[in-house]
């Protein structure tokens, strides 16, 4: 059935919540399969500690109980170490085996693995396996790490280093801040982490022995990926007798990319004992074994000249990696946030230095935003410290040193080059919306009477999709960052799409079917999204760093056009016209100038796999499939601000207003787009006043529970208002950029700028976050004279 009603760009409801909201989705912790076993870890109490022995006497006599594997097992049968997908120079790699093998590095670190009859008898039997420990010394922070006589973790890593790296021209730098008038310095932290996906991390692994193939079922981003390097790198599969099954995923935020132990686990598992072996995470075990995120010590200089112009930016960043490498790390604090150091700014002389450390903690990687956010703090925080020094409005001096519309494509000092940008719409944009100068009046007002009002902006930019695949691996990616996508006609003329990219929360099902009845001219109920599953799809990357629309989304633009060009031939051989002659309009060929001349797509499918009425030459059946391989990162922009109010008797910070214009290219679903955005602002403002994955100096982490690990409720936080410029990406023939981790980029900058704002009349000019009230309430006394 044809429509005429546009979809590109219409705010449709999403096609999959009808499933979620009546309880028929089918996630991993759903899936029982026949025989199925249970997995429980036992993991390390200890931040550092050699293994001395493990006795699984008890815990195997217990019934119901069919086996217990340490890590020496799986070595022992020919499991490899977690390898690590992004390489740099002089990079060292410690051996990461699924389960610690002599000595444990941090704390919850798996060392051995109960299967049984039920997730409970696996539990009771883990907490029967004796394991002896000797306590070695620990170290969590990442700067003590690196010092002086600092305990060790792995012998390859002489001073826990684990690379350095550095981006940008030194000496013109140095000159540059040598040169400036003003140079504003400042020690930022960018705290630890920990995602929280509503729906925990989960696999289930079953061995077919008759046909010697592997099905694992996991909460993954990127089956295809776990497929690859589990199957080659790790297990030693074929990649044809290993199919990963990524079904419904309740959330990622980046922490679901990876190959994780668990998993890999649960492979060895079921062909050892040829039962199905699952394994879902409690919230406590999330804690413990998710990649955390952040977790950056940074030494920033940005230089000045006369006129409030950034001449020149120096930033020294120390990055915990914790106890080892996972499968992105490297890239995070390197190619995913050196590059970003320019922002929406014209600085011509930018240095960044990061030295990477190991420390006896919880693994760190991509967070959603993944460098992004952790550059922008950067920009961001050390702006509104010089405007207060330079005397200079924060709006003002952003507006005296954004890149112009007239200089893209613009090429940054730190190797990216801008394709296009126009960020000053934006800007003003959104103090129109806030009423800025107005804003400020009242502030001013409210200060007279013991009132404290705070105003942050976040002027800030992403690069994502990454891309074209040959840069990335010339920078040390182990893979390409194309995607692929597959239409597929049926001959009723209902058609099914194949991506490559994978959908966790972001609504693919709906935005790409808006794709397609867009490009087609059917209905949105006849087009069915797959993905997910490597024994269906062809091969793809997934979904992280904003991707899925503007490089999964332009493979199966690509594969349409394909298929409409192929209809047009069988349209125009059945019209009897040339095929330059016949045009598409919605759901229809037509010969131009003789309307009447036409044929319904529905007509051509059924004739193409008919093969009755086709040009001789052509090959029956209607799909394409299409890898796009993008020649650059998308870039969006924008700015936000918040407003907030800080009680001074208590610390209390309530955030009043939240402000975000953002430029996304064209837009294909508003509704999904402000969705993801309200969500990221969430999570960034978490970051700014709650959310700390904080260790002791014992290695142990204070943080392992939502008693003590705090994230919003909805009363925290106000009803966003949004707006948006556009800007169409040139790299893509849709023009989109991604949106999934804007609002993540750019609110924990704009919330942090506020609350300070709120404190300058206590002479407070920065603390660290997570802005809490006890550290508020704290600086405000010692600003007083207090104790």
């Amino acid at each position: 059935m044809a429509t005429t009603a546009p979809m590109f760009g219409a705010s449709v409801k999403r096609k999959e919540d009808g499933r979620f909201l009546t309880g028929k989705g089918r996630f991993t912790d759903d899936i029982t399969l026949s025989g199925q076993t249970w997995a429980a870890f036992v993991r390390s109490p200890y931040a550092h500690a050699r293994i001395t022995k493990i006795d699984s006497a008890a815990a195997l006599a217990m019934p119901g109980v069919h086996a217990v594997f340490t890590g020496a097992d799986l070595k022992a049968g020919g499991v490899n170490s977690l390898p690590v997908g992004w390489l740099h120079e002089g990079i060292q790699i410690a051996d990461h085996s699924a389960m610690a093998i002599d000595v444990a590095r941090h704390y919850g670190e798996a060392v051995a693995v109960v299967i049984a009859d039920s997730a409970a008898i696996a539990r009771d039997a883990a907490d029967a396996v004796q394991v002896d420990y000797d306590e070695l010394p620990a170290v969590a922070d990442a700067v003590a790490a690196i010092a002086a006589g600092a305990p060790q973790l792995h012998g390859n890593a002489g001073g826990n280093v684990a690379f350095t790296w550095q981006l940008g021209d030194a000496a013109a730098t140095e000159a540059a801040i040598a040169g400036a008038t003003t140079v504003v310095s400042q020690r930022l932290i960018n705290q630890r982490l920990i995602p929280n996906a509503i729906e925990p991390r989960a696999c289930n692994a079953s061995y077919d022995a008759a046909n010697d193939e592997l099905t694992l079922y996991v909460t993954s981003q990127n089956p295809h990926v776990h497929r690859l390097i589990m199957g080659a790198f790790v297990l030693g599969i074929p990649e044809q007798r290993f199919r990963v099954v990524s079904p419904d995923v309740g959330g990622g935020f980046g922490s679901k990319i990876f190959i994780y132990p668990e998993e890999v686990v649960a492979c060895f598992a079921t062909k050892q004992l040829g039962r199905p072996v699952k394994w879902t995470s409690t919230r406590s075990e999330a804690f413990l074994s998710d990649a955390h995120g952040r977790d950056h010590h940074t030494d920033v200089e940005m230089a000045f000249d006369a006129n409030g112009t950034i001449v020149g930016l120096r930033v020294k960043t120390v990055a915990n990696m914790g106890a080892h490498f996972t499968l992105f790390a490297p890239a995070v604090p390197t190619y995913l946030y050196g590059t970003l150091l320019s922002g929406q700014y014209d600085i011509k002389a930018i240095h960044v230095h990061v030295t990477a450390a190991y420390t006896n903690t919880v693994p760190v990687d991509a967070y959603r935003g993944a460098g992004r956010p952790e550059a922008t703090y950067v920009l961001e925080r050390t702006l509104d410290i010089a405007a207060g020094r330079l005397g200079l409005d924060p709006a003002e001096l952003r507006r005296r040193n954004l890149i112009p519309s007239s200089a893209f494509p613009y090429q940054t000092a730190v190797a990216l080059q801008y394709d296009s940008g126009n960020y000053e719409p934006a800007l003003d944009r959104a103090l129109e919306m806030v009423d800025y100068k107005g804003l400020r009046a009242a502030q001013a007002a409210g200060r007279q009477e013991g009132k404290y009002i705070g105003i942050g902006l976040s002027s800030y930019i992403e690069a994502c999709g990454l891309a074209p695949s040959h840069v990335v691996g010339s920078l040390g990616a182990q893979a390409g960052l194309y995607e692929s996508g597959t239409i597929r006609i049926h001959p009723t003329g209902k058609v099914t799409v194949l991506t490559g990219s994978h959908s966790h929360g972001q609504g693919h099902e709906t935005t790409f079917a808006q794709i397609v009845a867009q490009e087609l001219g059917c209905a949105l109920d006849d087009v069915e999204v797959v993905h997910g599953d490597t024994g269906r799809i062809p091969f793809g990357m997934g979904s992280y760093g904003s991707r899925s629309g503007a490089v999964g989304g332009a493979a199966l633009w690509m594969s349409l056009q394909k298929v409409k060009d192929k209809g047009r031939l069988i349209a125009a051989h059945q019209l009897e016209a040339a095929p330059d002659d016949v045009e598409f309009v919605n759901g229809t060929y037509s010969v131009k100038g003789s309307p009447g001349k036409s044929k319904a797509f529905g007509e051509i499918a059924l004739a193409a796999y008919l093969a009755h009425n086709i040009p001789s030459d052509m090959e029956p059946g209607l799909d394409a499939t299409s890898f796009f391989n993008p020649s650059n990162f998308v870039y969006p922009f924008g700015t936000h601000v918040a407003v907030v109010e800080v009680e001074a008797e208590t610390g209390q910070v309530k955030v009043i207003r939240y402000v975000a214009v953002d430029d996304f290219g064209n837009v294909i679903n508003p509704m999904i787009v402000d969705g993801q955005l309200h969500g990221g602002i969430a999570q960034g403002v978490s970051q700014a006043l709650w959310e700390h994955g904080a260790y002791d100096d014992s290695g142990q982490l204070n943080a392992g529970s939502f008693m003590t690990y705090v994230i919003p409720k909805a009363e925290f936080l106000p009803m966003f208002e949004t707006d948006r410029t556009v800007t169409p990406s040139p790299v893509n023939p849709l023009g989109v950029k991604g949106a999934g981790e804007a609002g993540t980029i750019a609110s924990t900058s704009a919330t942090a700028n506020a609350v300070l704002d709120a404190l300058a009349p206590f002479g407070i000019t920065h603390l660290d976050m997570p802005l809490t009230p006890a550290k508020i309430w704290a600086a405000i006394q010692q600003s007083k004279g207090g104790n």
